[in-house]
């Protein structure tokens, strides 16, 4: 991975235990699956170079744990998360329903402006659904906030959830629409900081 990139991006993935939240984290990062559910203690991280246009991204992906235990230390990594990736188990109507939970923890600890993503994951165990399609939709319409339905296994989805998100974000920096000096979850990086190097050594 290079050492240059434009802008550094924080993620983080949140919802109950056993979501299949590390899974995403890895079959985008790495593009892999384990099928051994492995708690999550605290958090893992992941990073990904994604480029738009002129610019690379670098996103620095935080995987959090999902139980009540680990709270207290996860919510910390919430603090200036430019995104936040909610997620659900489709076959567990228990952690569609701790949802709306998840959210106000984003509300509380997030940067003002956090864009935040409603996925229902584990599609590939349709036949065991209990959450339909129509009522994911329905919450995030209600929450006013993007919503997709992936599978970790399969990879259906999983690269679109961070690709549109990322997309939204790069014409936002466009529109001018962050404080970078308000840790709003997006730092410039080294090829920005190295071209206004030089911009101002050309001005000496």
């Amino acid at each position: 991975m290079s050492s240059e990139y434009n802008y550094l991006c924080k993620y983080i993935i949140i919802g109950d235990g056993g979501v299949g939240k590390s899974n995403l984290l890895l079959r985008y990062s790495h593009g892999q699956f384990n099928p051994e559910y492995q708690v999550t203690i605290g958090v893992e991280f992941g990073i990904k170079d994604v480029d738009i246009g002129n610019n690379t991204f670098r996103i620095q992906i935080w995987d959090t744990a999902g139980q009540e235990n680990f709270k207290s230390i996860t919510r910390s990594y919430f603090k200036n998360s430019i995104c936040a990736i909610i997620c659900y188990d489709i076959t567990r109507k228990e952690s569609f329903d701790n949802v709306t939970s998840w959210i106000e923890d984003c509300k509380t600890q997030c940067y003002k402006s956090v864009h935040m993503i409603l996925v229902g994951n584990k599609t590939d165990l349709n036949e065991r659904r209990v959450v339909t399609t129509d009522e994911g939709k329905e919450l995030a319409d209600k929450l006013g906030i993007s919503f997709y339905e992936t599978s970790a296994k399969t990879g259906e989805n999983v690269e679109k959830v961070f690709q549109d998100s990322l997309n939204e974000i790069s014409k936002q920096i466009d529109q001018g629409k962050f404080d970078f000096e308000d840790e709003c979850g997006i730092t410039k990086g080294t090829k920005i900081n190295n071209a206004n190097q030089k911009k101002k050594k050309k001005f000496c």
